[in-house]
């Protein structure tokens, strides 16, 4: 495993990793750094055949995280699940204590969320007057009038209305969070992989509704393989050239 900054990574079971986002003083908070190292350590996740489901938690029970960091703004899509995070294998949000802005979409996005009975859920984007628009999926994903309270009111709900509403799967004492979810991960890691990953893709590609902001991230990436893509650059090339190209699919 690679030596992050802002993260830690390691296996806590058979085929089963834990990425624990480790700044504690700051709860947590989700910095430009994090946001990156989450995105390659998953890309690196994704691509070892070994590993089958992850756990994504945060250090201590203090807070799984307080969302973006405001004093170093990320890029917040790069460490999305489905987004920035890009795999057919499944994650599981282990949360002890607060989960705030940004962080709530993590756990919305994920495909399980364990919750430790100190657990707080806050969306705040409208009491403080700015808006990334990803949390609109909630309504898709959960009853609407729930999905509005926490939008538009900034209500915040603990684990069991978490629980109550199908937001959280588990609820559990604090401190057994990330041990619940890492149990319930080697019972899915017991399974047959590629029934798995099939079940999650069927479910995130054709069941789910999106939000606008999920649809748009995604294209926004597609397209911007094609503007950095070699193809590209040889197109440009040989116009200026004023020859034939030479493409490569890369």
């Amino acid at each position: 495993m690679a030596n992050y900054e802002c993260i830690n990574v390691s296996q806590v079971a058979d085929h089963v990793t834990l990425f624990e986002i480790n700044r504690p003083a700051k709860r947590n908070a989700i910095s430009r750094q994090t946001a990156l190292e989450l995105q390659e350590a998953f890309a690196q996740f994704d691509q070892d055949a070994d590993q089958r489901v992850a756990v994504l938690t945060g250090a201590g029970n203090d807070a799984f995280s307080g969302g973006a960091d405001i004093y170093d703004g990320p890029e917040l899509w790069r460490c999305l699940p489905t987004i920035g995070i890009q795999t057919e294998k499944p994650i599981i949000a282990a949360v002890g204590g607060w989960c705030v802005g940004g962080a709530l979409v993590i756990a919305m996005l994920s495909d399980l969320v364990v919750a430790a009975d100190n657990a707080k859920f806050s969306y705040p984007e409208a009491k403080v007057g700015f808006m990334g628009g990803m949390i609109s999926g909630l309504a898709g994903r959960l009853p609407h009038h729930f999905a509005m309270e926490v939008m538009l009111l900034g209500k915040t709900f603990d684990a069991h209305r978490g629980h109550a509403m199908g937001f959280v799967n588990e609820v559990v004492e604090t401190g057994k969070q990330v041990d619940a979810a890492v149990a319930m991960a080697s019972q899915i890691a017991g399974y047959a992989p590629l029934v798995v990953k099939t079940l999650k893709r069927f479910v995130n590609n054709h069941v789910l509704t999106r939000g606008p902001i999920e649809t748009m991230q995604l294209h926004v990436q597609e397209m911007a393989l094609i503007r950095e893509s070699e193809d590209r650059k040889e197109g440009v090339a040989a116009f200026r050239e004023n020859r034939p190209p030479r493409f490569t699919g890369r």
